[in-house]
This record gives C-alpha cells, sequence and structure tokens, in this order.
C-alpha cells in the first residue's frame, strides 16, 4: 500500500520540507512516526494522515533548525544554507511551510478545502484564508522578480 502512494508523499514533502532536510527523510519519519501508533491499513486515509504528519515533522525540523541559527548568530558564526527546491516549486521558496503545503494542495493536486484544513490542522476558513494570502504574496513576489530581473 505505501508503495502505491510513495512517489505523492514524496513530492508533497519536498514542497513543504524545510531546506535543510531531505524529502525522503521527512517522508520516513512521518512513517516511522506513524507505524509507531498504528498500523496504516487501521487508518481511515492513510495518506491524509500521512501528509498531515509530514507537515508537522516538517514544522518542527524548522523550528528546531530556527534554535540552532540563533545559537549560532549570538556565538557570532555565520550560516549559510540554500535552500534547494526542486526547479518546478522554485517560487514558493518564498512561502512558509504550511503555505507551501497549502498552494501545493490546492493547486497542484486540487484537493478541497476541508481535506486541506484536516492535513493543516485548521478549520476550513482557515485553510481558505491561508490559501487567499499564500497566493496572493506569492504574485507578489513573482511581479517583483519580474519588475527586477
Amino acid at each position: 500500500m505505501f508503495a502505491s502512494v510513495y512517489g505523492r508523499l514524496r513530492r508533497f514533502a519536498s514542497v513543504v520540507r524545510s531546506p535543510d532536510m531531505d524529502p525522503d527523510d521527512l517522508v520516513q519519519e512521518a512513517l516511522v512516526r506513524t507505524l509507531a501508533k498504528s498500523r496504516l491499513i487501521d487508518l481511515d486515509d492513510p495518506v491524509a494522515y500521512l501528509r498531515t504528519v509530514i507537515v508537522r515533522v516538517a514544522s518542527n525540523e524548522r523550528r528546531r533548525l530556527g534554535r540552532r541559527r540563533r545559537a549560532l548568530a549570538r556565538a557570532e558564526e555565520r550560516n549559510d544554507i540554500e535552500a534547494e527546491y526542486p526547479s518546478d516549486v522554485q517560487d514558493l521558496r518564498h512561502l512558509d511551510g504550511k503555505d507551501r503545503a497549502a498552494v501545493y494542495l490546492a493547486v497542484v493536486e486540487m484537493r478541497p478545502h476541508s481535506e486541506i484544513a484536516e492535513v493543516l490542522g485548521c478549520t476550513e476558513q482557515a485553510s481558505r484564508a491561508r490559501l487567499t494570502r499564500a497566493l496572493a504574496h506569492l504574485r507578489v513576489e513573482l511581479a517583483r522578480e519580474t519588475n527586477h530581473g
């Protein structure tokens, strides 16, 4: 069962991941955490559940990295980590991880807001607002790049 959805989960993970995290590692971590609690066949919708875990693991990783970067800055060390996103989602780098997840699920996978809300752990109304703000922010960034590039 997992082999049939792995490609979709990996692509989703590559969009929502922290720049320093490998999407395969993110999917694997989500799977390990899920299997520690239950079997995949016992879940109502394993793909939706795993997406939610992927978003949460990526969010935790970003917080961990933020704490690390602040500690390094206090120690006056530089940390020049460049994001390496797949080229087809390069412009999404301007968005927060949850915003990237909302845009990806809505635009690429054409998922309903009920499913997006479930993955992000919010209400449908909040998922709509997040998507609207993310798309507006993305339009501004793309316009800025077009005008300056």
